[in-house]
């Protein structure tokens, strides 16, 4: 299987926990803190590494603390680093509110060296990218390097993916360049100015923006699942259960790594589907973004039994 090439960012998770998010101006008391391993990028090149998928990981890291963790869990999973190294600014964090009651969360994002990476980045891993099944990356770093190795993957014929995340305001000519788009609610209704409260209105956004020129939308949608439509058919994927919700802070994260896998294996749009289904179900299962990331032989035993 040629690799998966995952452009985007790690971070520090910084993640407190209490029985309810604080409202602005307000100081809770917690019910605790954990330290890991997060960014989208960084969390979906885990996903995939942990699925199976040989999986690279393009990025900027300070010389710090938090590099140190970041290559350790990379090594766990998998993951083959392709870093540069910035010695001029620091490895990324970020601050996850956790409602342990309902594993609602908020999170700020800084991403500090991966905040510097640049089109110079991407063009020194040019014939990484040319040689992938998967090219996909996110928002969390620059846009300007995202356009530039999806143009590179593109006309290399490799699958694009473009999850984004978080929401922000797009140049028009970068939805030709993807093969799928990957938003959820929130980020569909940013990028096309329509309401996404209900699966008609989904199925609304999704055609807005393949009138953009994206090839398909797999837009999750939490709960109920994925819709899937592209110009001739849709589909709805319902989610499938692992057990008991404890954290959903990974699950889009999940989700798009386990697509990544089932796609640079040549499963048909279906069961690729199913695969990110499954991968999100184990992952919200579990505390933690990178940490809750199934392994897969557990997806493969999910699927079998679902």
């Amino acid at each position: 299987m040629k690799p998966i090439v995952n452009l985007g960012i790690f971070v520090a998770d910084c993640a407190f926990r209490s029985a309810r998010l604080p409202k602005t101006g307000e100081t809770i008391l917690g019910n605790s803190f954990a330290l890991g391993p997060g960014g989208k990028g960084s969390n979906q090149a885990v996903a995939s590494a942990m699925a199976g998928g040989k999986t690279h990981f393009i990025t900027r890291l300070g010389n710090d603390d938090f590099a140190a963790m970041a290559d350790g869990i990379w090594r766990k999973a998998g993951v083959v680093p392709e870093v540069t190294v910035d010695h001029e600014s620091f490895t990324g964090a970020a601050a996850i509110l956790v409602d342990d009651s309902s594993g609602a969360n908020a999170i700020i994002v800084t991403p500090g060296a991966a905040g510097r990476i640049t089109e110079a980045d991407i063009e020194a891993r040019r014939a990484l990218i040319e040689d992938a099944a998967v090219f996909i990356t996110q928002l969390e770093q620059p846009i300007p390097p995202a356009l530039r190795g999806l143009q590179i993957a593109k006309a290399a014929g490799v699958t694009t993916i473009l999850n984004p995340a978080p929401a922000a305001e797009l140049p028009s000519d970068i939805f030709p360049l993807c093969d799928y788009l990957t938003p959820n609610e929130s980020e569909a209704e940013l990028l096309t100015g329509l309401p996404v409260t209900t699966h008609a209105e989904a199925e609304k956004a999704a055609d807005a923006l393949l009138a953009k020129g994206v090839g398909a939308v797999v837009m999750t949608l939490g709960g109920n699942g994925a819709l899937y439509r592209d110009k001739t058919r849709s589909m709805h994927q319902p989610i499938i259960s692992a057990g008991q919700v404890a954290d959903t802070t990974g699950a889009g994260d999940a989700f798009n790594g386990g697509f990544c896998v089932a796609l640079a294996e040549g499963q048909p749009v279906e069961q690729a589907l199913r695969f990110a289904a499954a991968t999100a179900g184990i992952s919200v299962t579990r505390r933690g973004a990178a940490a809750s990331m199934p392994t897969r032989a557990e997806i493969d035993a999910l699927l079998a039994r679902s």
